[in-house]
């Protein structure tokens, strides 16, 4: 077979496709002005994908971001089609590429003009389209392993501005995305204000157990400041985060590695006494007694119910059943006059 008929075969296959899915959805409406800031990205040194947005447009994670772990990310905005979000992960799932899949699905789109849309598939590949009835200003730049896009910005550096930020910004994937949609906020960002974020970000492998692969999921639905909002989500989200990994490394019995993991999530959110109590509990339990007394005095300051919650936990075996050990604990208590 000549490379030109495997090509034709490939446009082929997915438009085929493209074409039997679309025609079991629902006639499209082309008038759903989800105007947007949105970013897609794949991190390869993490094996992490992502996509995050934001707009003055209710609950606008909804409809716009899609991903899924292993295969790909999408945002779909503009006078938004949704159906692009799940048919592009489909397509992405039968091995085409993200240039493959958009160059289909707008094929197959009675109002490309009107779209704005963006992929990254686990590879590393990025397509974009910005179409030239996308209300100004409309644009979308792509880099490495990236692509930013935004429409109806009150100024046409948005684009520009964001990509430089995911490019320049260091940490996790969910920083840079934050960092990206923040940039576009510095800019001027939509002319008509700010509504709603949302940021996914998941794993590239596939793992055994479908809850780990998404690492970040998290909306603000209607908020005055979106992202604001959405940055106190991710933080609270990353210290949870924490919290699982030492939960299951303490249920492996690595007691040193799990007190690490909930070292980390009680500094990233010193707030909440819960991220205090349980690296406390395990402290106590593996013999750090004396480390543990300051963190339960501090727990049990913030409430009594934390003292009639580690009560309860030797019964069920999560603590030791030694009554002079929790009278050395129980000590921490308040004094009440």
């Amino acid at each position: 077979m000549s490379h030109v008929s495997k090509v034709m075969g490939t446009i082929g296959l997915i438009l085929y496709v493209a074409m039997t899915a679309t025609a079991s959805q629902p006639p499209a409406d082309p008038i759903r002005p989800a105007a947007t800031y949105s970013i897609v990205a794949i991190d390869p040194e993490s094996g992490q994908m992502g996509v995050a947005v934001q707009s003055h447009w209710f609950s606008v994670g909804s409809i716009v971001i899609w991903a899924e772990a292993g295969i790909g990310a999408v945002a779909t905005q503009s006078f938004v089609e949704p159906s692009y979000g799940p048919l592009g992960l489909q397509l992405l799932r039968a091995g085409k590429t993200a240039p493959q899949v958009l160059a289909a699905l707008l094929l197959t789109d009675g109002h490309p003009d009107v779209r704005q849309v963006a992929m990254v598939d686990s590879l590393g590949n990025v397509a974009a389209h910005t179409g030239e009835k996308c209300i100004p200003a409309a644009g979308h730049r792509q880099g490495k392993h990236f692509s930013c896009q935004a429409n109806m910005m009150e100024k046409g550096t948005v684009w520009d501005a964001m990509a430089s930020a995911f490019a320049s910004t260091p940490g996790e994937l969910v920083d840079r995305l934050l960092a990206a949609l923040q940039a576009a906020e510095k800019e001027g960002g939509d002319i008509r204000g700010r509504q709603s974020a949302a940021i996914v970000v998941v794993n590239n492998k596939v793992s055994g157990t479908p809850w780990r692969n998404r690492v970040y999921d998290l909306r603000v639905e209607d908020h005055p400041q979106p992202l604001q909002e959405l940055q106190r989500l991710v933080t609270i989200a990353k210290a949870y985060n924490h919290m699982n990994k030492g939960d299951d490394l303490l249920t492996e019995k690595r007691i040193p590695e799990a007190l690490e993991e909930y070292t980390l999530a009680m500094n990233i959110y010193p707030e909440n006494p819960e991220m205090i109590f349980w690296p406390a509990v395990t402290m106590a339990a593996s013999g750090k007694v004396v480390e543990s007394l300051p963190l339960f005095k501090k727990v049990f300051s913030r409430g009594k119910n934390w003292a009639e919650l580690l009560k309860r936990l030797p019964g069920v075996g999560q603590f030791p059943a030694d009554p002079e050990l929790l009278k050395k604990i129980l000590f921490q208590l308040p004094k009440t006059e």
